[in-house]
């Protein structure tokens, strides 16, 4: 179990991770687990029904919209970053937030770094497994330092524009 960064909205916690990574060729261990987009094409069903909670590790080419049926049942969706500078996932992360509606546990990983933070929570990402060793404390700062958003977003902050509107 790895550690990772959560974020409630208004502050940065490390907690423990719950779930265990499961290799396409392993058996499913008892517990939570989180397994590859593949084999939740191939396993989904049956790991759902059993008693644990399931995550599925999505990368920059799988076509999200394939698991909508089933996002009300799936606990974590975990996005990959295989580069800092491979934005497909912040895309991908306001399709599930905006289109979709998922309201679970949206999880960056893969090259997560600190100064990627403010961007990733405006995209509805509320958990990250940072790959530069940031703490919680930091990453609460960095997901903090600006005081302005100048659009809407999946984090629902009030533009600057609707702010000066209505003093």
């Amino acid at each position: 179990m790895s550690t990772l960064i959560r974020w409630n909205g208004a502050a940065a916690t490390s907690c423990v991770d719950p779930f265990v990574s499961v290799a396409d060729d392993e058996p499913a261990p008892d517990g939570d687990v989180m397994i590859s987009f593949a084999r939740f094409q191939a396993d989904g069903d049956v790991l759902l029904g059993q008693d644990r909670r399931v995550g599925v590790r999505v990368g920059p080419d799988d076509a999200i919209e394939a698991l909508a049926y089933d996002l009300p049942r799936i606990a974590v969706v975990a996005l990959v970053f295989p580069k800092f500078r491979d934005g497909r996932a912040y895309s991908t992360a306001m399709v599930l937030r905006t289109r979709l509606g998922f309201a679970g546990e949206l999880r960056a990983v893969g090259e997560v770094l600190l100064e990627q933070a403010p961007f990733m929570i405006r995209c509805g990402f509320d958990a990250f497994e940072p790959a530069d060793g940031a703490d919680a404390e930091q990453w609460g700062r960095a997901a903090r330092r600006f005081r302005h958003v100048y659009q809407r977003a999946a984090d629902d902050r009030e533009p600057a524009f609707v702010a000066r509107l209505a003093s």
